[in-house]
C-alpha cells in the first residue's frame, strides 16, 4: 500500500502527466500536490475541481442517481486534460486524486487505467 507522496510520484508515471493532487472534498485544501510545470498551481485547482465534485454529486442526486458512484470526471481544454478519480478505498472517502495531463502526450483511457491503479493502492 502506497502512502500519500508515493501515490503522487506513481500518478506522475502516466505519459503526459504534468501535475496530481489528493484533495479533501469538503475542504478543497490539497493534502498533497506534484508537478513539474510552472505555470499549473496544484492548490488553486484543486480548490476549484471541489466545486466540480460537488457540483456532479448534487446534480446525480437530483436525478435520483443514488446508487450509481461516480468513476471519474473529465475536463477537456484546449491542451490538458484535467481528471479527477473521486476515491472509493477504505479511508478515502471524500477525497479525489486531481490529475493533469498534456493532451497532446497522454493517452486518456490509459490514464484512467492507471489513476484506478494508483487509488487502488493508496493508503491514507
Amino acid at each position: 500500500m502506497a502512502g500519500v507522496e508515493t501515490a503522487l510520484k506513481e500518478a506522475l508515471t502516466i505519459d503526459g502527466a504534468l501535475g496530481a493532487a489528493l484533495v479533501d472534498m469538503s475542504s478543497g485544501m490539497a493534502l498533497g500536490t506534484l508537478g513539474h510545470s510552472a505555470d499549473l498551481d496544484l492548490t488553486l485547482a484543486a480548490a476549484g475541481s471541489t466545486d466540480l465534485v460537488r457540483a456532479t454529486l448534487r446534480a446525480n442526486e437530483l436525478q435520483g442517481r443514488t446508487g450509481e458512484a461516480m468513476e471519474d470526471i473529465l475536463t477537456t481544454l484546449t491542451h490538458q486534460y484535467h481528471l479527477i478519480r473521486p476515491l472509493t478505498g477504505p479511508g478515502g472517502e471524500g477525497l479525489f486524486l486531481y490529475l493533469v495531463l498534456d493532451r497532446s502526450r497522454a493517452n486518456l483511457a490509459m490514464a484512467r487505467h492507471h489513476i484506478r491503479r494508483v487509488e487502488s493502492g493508496l493508503t491514507v
